[in-house]
């Protein structure tokens, strides 16, 4: 199951696509890695679907990664005495800790921690930022607001406080019951919701102790203040458009897009760009034009994966969504404009002997015309700098560990293949040679360029690079 494309596709599982033959059929269709969300659902259900998974993964062959994601504080109103009302612009409006039911006039915002922030001035946006209040005056308690865009407004709507650090924590105790469960079921990645800062991030990390891969879903506009802190510390990021863009002006969100993919790959991590890229497939068989160039941008962009949520999880059409998608990135692949594209935004590599030897992969490979890299890795250290240097050659990665190998279904270019452990220099190039005939990456007569670290299986110590044939 070769793809003929570089950037993966990640899917969400829900009610649309939580059965084996969904999930075998999405996988068919192009989905290199699951997403559960933890938003969502029982614990019985996301059970089912991770074995659901690693059923599809032992019948195809290959490694699927499964991304684990966490729901995180979520900031909401209480309730109202009719259910819902009718907000008006310039209206007053009163938010406070008094429990009993909202009316016109007020609302309970069960929050110490959303007032212990505020000032006057403040911003607040509710229902995903359909309706805005400017804060006029606040206390420990409550805040007296003005309406600025009205509405309706109903039972336990979202909150959003654009451009304010909440003292509140990323992981919440539904996150560390959760996490639990998803590292015991053997998830690969495990995404993180809310993060405001780095210290979030290396609160995750703490928790996840190296057991998967840390992934920081960018959310909040203080997050991106503070985006090189916070990929340094992280695996891998996801850029969560939809979320983001409640907190900043739309305008804003291409420009970060740009930001957050080019940063990135300056650090060697994967990053996923996600929410509502075919927005429309939800109810439609065909995406819109516009939905179409979106998921090309992402593509063009140098974007590591590329993510569906509601399109496959509650969708009607969730086959469909994968297949387009999955067209759309061939089709980008295809384009001669891509690769050069890609080259206009060439890194600075790192003074290193392990980055000098896979840049070096990438331009013999280019200037050979070799098939594929191969790339030898325990820790994925060494596909993670193959996949940054964006090569045109496919990143044929192989490793002993299974584990690397489905962390790694994630990663741009990267196919992962779990394999023995190779005992020698000349077993080294055989088993190469080998799986590259096998997995369809090189027919007899072509090159392939090998990357590894020697002694085997030190992680990270990449330091050879050889050139071998297929024999015809």
């Amino acid at each position: 199951m070769r793809r003929r494309r570089s950037v993966k596709i990640v899917a969400t599982l829900g009610p649309s696509s939580s059965r084996i033959e969904e999930i075998r059929a999405l996988h068919a269709a192009g989905v290199d890695v699951f997403r559960l969300n933890f938003s969502h659902g029982s614990r019985e259900e996301h059970e089912a679907r991770l074995a659901a998974i690693r059923e599809v993964e032992a019948e195809s062959g290959r490694p699927i990664g499964i991304l684990a994601d966490l729901q995180g504080p979520k900031l909401r109103l209480g309730s109202f005495a009719k259910g819902r009302i009718e907000l008006e612009e310039g209206a007053s409006f009163r938010l406070d800790l008094d429990p009993r039911p909202g009316d016109e006039t007020r609302a309970p915002l069960p929050h110490r921690e959303v007032f212990a922030a505020l000032s006057a001035g403040t911003l607040l946006l509710l229902d995903d930022g359909k309706l805005s209040l400017k804060v006029l005056s606040c206390g420990a308690d409550f805040a007296e607001t003005l309406c600025l865009v009205g509405g309706p407004l109903s039972d336990h709507k979202g909150v959003n406080v654009p451009n304010v650090v909440l003292a509140v924590s990323a992981v919440t105790e539904k996150d560390r019951t959760d996490l639990a469960f998803a590292l015991e079921k053997g998830a690969d990645w495990i995404a993180f919701s809310f993060v405001q800062r780095p210290e979030d991030v290396a609160e995750g990390r703490k928790l996840v102790a190296e057991r998967a891969g840390v992934m920081v879903k960018l959310e909040k506009p203080s997050a991106i203040k503070r985006l090189a802190e916070i990929i340094e510390l992280a695996d891998g990021v996801m850029l969560a458009r939809g979320d983001l863009g409640v907190e900043m002006p739309p305008e804003d969100v291409p420009s970060v897009q740009k930001e957050v993919i080019h940063a990135c790959r300056l650090a060697g991590k994967p990053v996923v760009v996600a929410t509502q890229m075919l927005e429309s497939m939800i109810f439609s068989p065909t995406p819109t034009r516009a939905e179409a160039s979106d998921v090309a941008t992402a593509v063009y962009e140098g974007a590591d994966a590329v993510m569906l949520s509601a399109e496959t999880a509650a969708g009607r059409y969730p086959v469909e969504a994968v297949a387009m998608m999955n067209r759309i990135a061939c089709r980008v692949h295809q384009d001669p404009l891509f690769f050069s594209l890609l080259e206009t935004t060439r890194i600075e590599h790192r003074r290193s002997d392990p980055d000098a030897i896979t840049a070096a992969a990438s331009q013999v490979a280019h200037t050979a015309g070799a098939a594929a890299i191969v790339s030898y890795t325990t820790s994925g250290a060494t596909a993670l700098r193959a996949a940054r240097e964006r090569p045109q050659a496919p990143i044929l990665v192989l490793t002993s560990s299974l584990s690397t190998a489905r962390r790694l279904a994630l990663l741009w270019g990267a196919h992962p293949v779990h394999t023995r452990d190779v005992e020698s220099f000349s077993d080294m190039v055989e088993e190469a040679l080998r799986i590259a005939r096998k997995e369809e990456f090189a027919r007899p007569g072509e090159r392939i360029v090998i990357t590894a670290g020697i002694p085997f299986g030190t992680p990270g110590a990449t330091n050879t690079l050889h050139i071998a044939w297929l024999e015809r």
